[in-house]
């Protein structure tokens, strides 16, 4: 049975640029493909932080909907954007070659605020809590949008920089010449790696699909997940976490935070661990900071994230 595999996506730039880089390796394969774009709740409201529209998936849950009602054949995402849970039926078909991990400060050409007050733009809470603990006499506000409405809100809005993924404005050619790399930021669980999830049940999707799997990328960004899941925090708690293979000793390098809102309390862990133990590493992780006190931080943060009525 040959069938066309339709690719559902986000309209976004940045969500078609992924759709097509997948559609362009399976059509190298020889499958046919088509896309099929739809828009999200997480990009028609605008006007509340994420965390107070209570979703947890709200990226990926018009997608999940269309494969389950058979409308798409599989879904790309960013895979910081997904659930560490995904919905009955649905797996994780491939993870592609990670991009560039780092958060990037874009600036208007001017960073002295950086030794003094300033105003910083981000929509997401591990941004706002490492930028606060680092420049606590720094103010942090709400901004939300696809990629190039934060771009273009930034330079409407008199604030003096905002956090983005270097991956996203990396492949959209949107990286000006001014910003500064925040390789002191811990990124968000599976930065810079894109996802595919299809139906567990469609064997002729899955069989093409997991041809495009990175092995590397998966077991990185498998630990990083399992961090985030086992402090059970969704996609918006303030928790960093990022894990490197490195070949040459055959060892893999973890580094895990977990934050307050207000960036006051910050715990951290590093652990570098032979290859063979990587199936536990981000669970034992979790734990470590669970223990030094991140059980009181997470239960706080239930208590402020819980959504407004």
């Amino acid at each position: 049975m040959e069938k066309t595999i339709r690719i559902g996506t986000r309209d976004s730039e940045l969500a078609l640029w992924q759709a097509h880089t997948v559609q362009n390796k399976l059509i190298e394969l020889g499958y046919k493909t088509e896309i099929i774009a739809v828009k999200s709740q997480g990009d028609i409201i605008l006007d509340k932080p994420l965390y107070e529209l209570g979703i947890t998936g709200i990226f990926t849950k018009t997608l999940d909907i269309a494969m389950i009602n058979g409308q798409v054949d599989i879904a790309v995402h960013s895979m910081k954007d997904v659930p560490t849970a995904l919905p009955m039926g649905i797996i994780q078909a491939a993870v592609l070659k990670r991009a560039n991990v780092l958060d990037i400060l874009v600036h208007k050409n001017n960073t002295a605020f950086l030794e003094q007050e300033g105003t910083i733009a981000t929509g997401s809470l591990r941004r706002q809590a490492q930028w606060l603990f680092k420049y606590p006499n720094h103010t942090v506000v709400d901004l939300r949008g696809n990629v190039n409405t934060r771009m273009q809100k930034l330079h409407d809005n008199d604030w003096n920089g905002a956090v983005f993924a270097a991956a996203g404005l990396e492949r959209i050619n949107l990286k000006p010449e001014s910003y500064l790399n925040l390789d002191w930021m811990i990124p968000a669980p599976a930065q810079g790696a894109m996802v595919v999830v299809a139906m567990a049940n469609d064997g002729y999707t899955l069989e093409a699909v997991t041809q495009l799997n990175d092995i590397e990328t998966e077991i990185c960004t498998y630990i990083e997940r399992q961090f985030l899941r086992t402090l059970e925090g969704g996609c918006t708690a303030p928790i960093g976490a990022i894990a490197k293979y490195n070949e040459e000793q055959d060892i893999i390098d973890f580094k895990g935070v977990l934050l307050s809102l207000d960036g006051k309390q910050k715990l951290e862990v590093d652990k570098i661990v032979p290859i063979e133990e990587w199936k536990k590493l981000g669970f034992y992780a979790a734990q470590e900071i669970l223990k030094k006190g991140g059980s009181q931080i997470m239960t706080e943060l239930r208590k402020q994230l819980k959504p407004k009525a």
